[in-house]
């Protein structure tokens, strides 16, 4: 599986509805509100590389009042839950 992180810049009086409508894209997993210099942060994840550019550019940059877009590729995923998984083999709960 493939994720990847799009920062996005929108309308800023239509964030909430902006954001739904790119959260009910197929590939989308979730989209945050954020402070800063974006307004959205969407988690994209989809199976192949190729898979990306129907999602970001096909889908999410369409969406009215979308300004831009930025990816970001994960090459690997790290959390607190995978470090106490690794830990816990071999113990019994």
């Amino acid at each position: 599986m493939i994720t990847s992180i799009v920062l996005i810049k929108t309308s800023v009086d239509r964030i909430p509805e902006i954001a739904e409508a790119i959260a009910a894209l197929e590939g989308v997993s979730e989209v945050y509100s954020v402070t800063g210099a974006h307004d959205l942060i969407a988690i994209v994840r989809v199976p192949r590389h190729d898979d990306l550019a129907d999602v970001i550019p096909g889908r999410i940059s369409k969406v009215p009042g979308v300004e831009s877009t930025e990816t970001h590729i994960a090459f690997r995923a790290y959390s607190q839950h995978d470090l106490e998984a690794a830990f816990a083999i071999g113990l019994d709960a």
